[in-house]
């Protein structure tokens, strides 16, 4: 899938499968090409999750403004320097690209690997998680700025729980409905695991 230009924020979602005994070499690694690209201009945050399990893959997430500056991204220099300080050891197994609200809800490996909710889960799931935010900001910060106008009060108040709802609010919703958002993933979870090749795409890793 390549994003469209105007699509909105693009979410890559990388899973690495790392050799018994690297796996501190891997992270080592796999820390600096985030590092890297946290640097890179139009790069909105990053992640590395570990697996629950040593026979799993280890997840890369790597959040972007738009397809621009995913593609910039893909094709810069410093990202060709990361992929070729590799020491190997690690294997690209799956990797997707997720659009717009579907990125928000890759912060657990579950859901990154699975299938997209339904927009109507993830609605229901960003109201589960923002209505406790709303109802704060309304009983405890609103009434200490009665005496700013309406439209200041809103500017103060949107990044404060905008941050809170993507960094907090979001992720803990998200893992406390992930069986219901995601329940392709909690049935392959739970049966035995089954050997899969996927072919990478464009490097090894990001």
């Amino acid at each position: 899938m390549t994003p469209q230009k105007d699509g909105g924020e693009v979410t890559l979602y990388v899973a690495e499968q790392v050799d018994p005994g690297y796996e501190r070499q891997f992270e080592v690694w796999a820390r600096s090409i985030l590092d890297a690209a946290t640097a890179h201009p139009g790069t909105l945050g990053t992640g590395l999750l570990p697996p629950a399990d040593p026979a799993e893959p280890w997840h890369l997430l790597l959040h972007f403004r738009d397809g621009d500056a995913y593609r910039a991204w893909q094709h810069s220099p410093v990202r060709a320097a990361c992929l070729a300080a590799a020491q190997g050891h690690h294997m690209e197994v799956a990797r997707r690209e997720l659009l717009g609200m579907e990125g928000w809800f890759a912060s657990t490996a579950a859901a990154a690997r699975s299938r997209p909710a339904p927009r109507w889960k993830m609605a229901a799931a960003s109201t589960v998680a923002i209505a406790p935010l709303t109802l704060g900001a309304n009983l405890y910060l609103t009434p200490h700025l009665d005496a700013l106008p309406v439209a200041a009060r809103s500017l103060l108040l949107a990044p404060v729980i905008s941050v809170l709802m993507t960094y907090a609010a979001l992720p803990l919703a998200t893992r406390l409905l992930r069986r219901w958002l995601f329940p392709a993933a909690a049935v392959a979870t739970a049966a035995p695991p089954r050997e899969r090749t996927w072919p990478a795409v464009g490097g090894t890793a990001d």
